[in-house]
């Protein structure tokens, strides 16, 4: 089997976190489709901490500010152009990682 060298970006952001009125997540998956990114999927976390506080799954006081992974496999070639829009429509709501993986 030959691995491929391949990159995955992984953004960690809270559902709740807006860009221009519109959710931070669907913006993001906007603009990475427009750009020709192979794919991305969105995983909603239960439980979660950082430096905005906890983000957390209670459905008893229908608070549901959880933690969202939004993550990318796709070439470096690709996403590296994207990662400056990515920052900054991120901001300071989450953390953005870029690190090499072998894809099977």
């Amino acid at each position: 089997m030959v691995a491929k060298k391949m990159w995955t970006l992984t953004i960690r952001i809270k559902k709740n976190d807006e860009l221009h009125g519109k959710r931070l997540y669907k913006a993001l998956l906007d603009f990475m489709m427009g750009a020709g990114i192979s794919g991305a999927t969105v995983v909603n976390a239960v439980d979660g901490f950082g430096r905005r506080g906890r983000s957390t799954l209670r459905i008893e006081g229908i608070s549901m500010n959880y933690p969202l992974i939004i993550e990318v496999v796709d070439e470096q070639s690709k996403l590296e152009p994207l990662l400056p829009q990515i920052r900054r429509m991120v901001g300071d709501n989450g953390i953005v990682t870029l690190h090499e993986v072998n894809m099977l």
